[in-house]
């Protein structure tokens, strides 16, 4: 690497002939891609400059992962033409990408999980001592280096399956900037952040710019794209359907640009029956599991929609995975139309009619090479018996409906789930477990890395299981979203209980991150 990380986000704009925000980092043009036939991208057009930050938007299977894996080299175009600081580029591979300077934070995630967290950062890239042997104290020295420079506190000699989904993220975004990249992509690079984190991002990216570096901003939050980006393309239908400056361009236009319609009252509660007029579907009562789960006690009513707030590490998911049978517990009950129920495995769980969503789709909700289909009968196998066999007829029966029941986009559902957008992969986790006719549902950010129109598709989703008289259980760092569905918030703070609200008694966002810090 020829510059430290300090170099790298010391501020410090470009100098020479031709440099400057109006010069174009990337030119693509004319770029075609089909898989299979079916047409993703058709003769799209996209430009960043240099020391800008450039916003990337469009719903679920629009064709924005797709131009840019182009770009990264992962995928080759069927046809058009990509320039690079002016002169033609052949992007055969991401090392190609990464010699053009072009790094990428991707949404999935690229890490190798029983690798430290400075092995994955200089994967492929290992600093070399002088017999040839990688020098794995050079490469924590420059990984400390990197997420110095991110202001993030991380043990770089800790394996990354050790640690929190947020750190993966924030070694993803460390390893490519280890690479010196001058143009780079972030895909979703805030879905796994905590507040905090996200504002150390932020800066990060305004030094970037300030040193010239290009910065494609993929996300589907419009909150972040105001903050941060200079321009915004919007892609639908795999065209290119406006490029315009954040200044010059409404909230309102982008959601519709990105929808093709108008969505009014996807974040609006809406009042619903009194908690007191429905029975107790289940109880938690002392539940203690390690330093996670500490004396975590809650009901959940039928029909009632329950929320759970809490910072990152708070507890959350491991509650989550006790309800569903995944964690075992120290103490504590869990009780279900009052009778005490043994959650020891998953299997137990669902044969009690209790379903998880889990927060990480591509590695607990999916096996991604399996095809469609077969994701979604994971979980009903049991009902498509005749006699020792499996009925494929019956399979196929199901599978489509569930398809058509939750809008699943899919052209043909023997094709690798893998394939498929981000929302619609959310949708077929959802609709698997939805299948199974559970009576509590545990979601656990469900709407994370979805567009806005499949976002409001899931939250009127769970309005619509809560109608039917399901207890509903919603975890989420998306605050707005909590407070448009949740009937209570139940607030947790290191493993414990620290307040149950009731939604009427939390005015807006702002009262709701106060609690949730204790305030």
């Amino acid at each position: 690497m020829a510059e430290t990380m300090k170099d790298i986000t010391s501020p410090r704009r470009p100098d020479g002939p031709g440099s400057g925000a109006d010069r174009p980092a990337v030119e693509m043009s004319g770029i075609y891609k089909s898989f299979s036939g079916v047409p993703v991208l058709q003769g799209v057009d996209f430009e960043v400059r240099a020391g800008e930050v450039h916003a990337l938007a469009g719903g679920n299977g629009a064709g924005k992962s797709t131009l840019m894996k182009i770009l990264q080299g992962v995928y080759s175009m069927d046809a058009g033409e990509i320039r690079i600081d002016g002169e033609p580029a052949r992007l055969s591979s991401i090392h190609d990408a990464r010699a053009a300077g072009v790094g990428m934070v991707f949404q999935e995630f690229s890490l190798v999980p029983t690798l430290t967290v400075a092995q994955n950062v200089f994967l492929a890239a290992e600093p070399m001592g002088r017999l040839g042997m990688i020098n794995d104290r050079e490469a924590v020295r420059r990984t400390r280096e990197v997420f110095a420079g991110m202001h993030v506190e991380v043990d770089v000699t800790a394996r990354v399956q050790d640690l929190s989904t947020a750190y993966w993220q924030l070694t993803e975004i460390a390893k490519a900037l280890a690479q010196d990249a001058r143009i780079l992509i972030m895909d979703e690079p805030t879905a796994s952040l905590a507040k905090h984190e996200t504002e150390a991002l932020f800066e990060l990216v305004e030094r970037l710019k300030a040193r010239g570096i290009a910065i494609i901003y993929i996300s589907h939050r419009m909150e972040e794209v105001y903050r941060i980006a200079d321009r915004i393309t919007i892609l639908r239908d795999g065209g290119r359907l406006f490029t315009k400056s954040l200044k010059e361009v409404t909230r309102e236009e982008i959601v519709e640009g990105i929808v093709g319609q108008k969505i009014e009252g996807e974040l609006e509660y809406k009042e619903r029956a009194p908690r007191g007029t429905r029975e107790v579907l289940l109880e938690a009562q002392g539940l203690n599991a390690g330093r996670r789960v500490r004396d975590v006690s809650f009901q959940l009513h039928k029909g009632e929609i329950l929320g759970l707030a809490g910072l990152m590490g708070s507890g959350r998911t491991e509650l989550a995975r006790i309800l569903f049978g995944i964690d075992k517990l120290d103490s504590g009950e869990v009780r279900l139309h009052g009778r005490r129920v043994d959650l020891g495995n998953p299997r137990d769980a669902a044969a009690v009619g209790i379903a998880l969503i889990p927060e990480d789709r591509r590695e607990q909700g999916l096996v991604l090479d399996h095809s469609v289909r077969d994701n979604l009968l994971l979980p009903l196998l049991s009902r498509l018996k005749a006699g020792p066999l499996i009925s494929d007829r019956r399979g196929n029966e199901l599978a489509r409906s569930l398809i058509q029941r939750f809008s699943v986009k899919v052209a043909n559902m023997a094709k690798p789930v893998r394939v498929l957008s981000g929302g619609n992969q959310q949708k077929v986790v959802i609709a698997k477990w939805l299948g199974t006719e559970p009576e509590v549902l545990v979601m656990d950010e469900p709407t994370a890395g979805v567009d806005i129109g499949t976002k409001s598709e899931i939250l009127d989703m769970i309005r619509n299981l809560a109608d039917e008289g399901k207890g509903v259980i919603v975890i989420s760092s998306e605050y707005p979203e909590l407070l448009a569905v949740s009937d209570r918030v139940v607030v947790i703070k290191d493993g414990a209980v620290l307040t149950v609200l009731d939604r009427g008694d939390i005015p807006d966002e702002e009262s709701l991150q106060l609690a949730v810090q204790g305030v």
